[in-house]
């Protein structure tokens, strides 16, 4: 038995189920983070399957799509934890339910 696109596709749906109920079920930032890069990842690791397992003209195109992916992930990494670093100082706190930054 050989390891197929199926396998490659589950195994990101789970990774992508992780991501969100990370995403969802927790209060701090820094784990609403991890949870969002945990589904871009998911997402890459369908698209380079995609890309090693079916027969198409541009066999790069989907890994050159996940670089471009990557990129835009430690960007918006980046900035979010600039944000969370400010927020911390302003409010001592990384907690989303005490994050009322409209509020004076």
């Amino acid at each position: 038995m050989s390891i197929g696109l199926e396998h490659f596709l589950v195994l990101s749906a789970l990774l992508f189920g992780v991501g969100l109920f990370m995403a969802l079920s927790k209060r701090n930032i820094i784990g609403i983070l991890m949870g969002i890069e945990l589904m871009f990842n998911a997402v890459n690791l369908s698209l380079v399957s995609f890309a090693r397992f079916l027969e198409a003209a541009e066999r790069l195109s989907g890994q050159v799509f996940v670089v471009f992916s990557i990129t835009v992930a430690a960007a918006e990494a980046a900035v979010a934890l600039a944000l969370a670093v400010a927020i911390y100082r302003r409010r001592e706190s990384v907690d989303v339910d005490r994050i009322n930054l409209l509020r004076w």
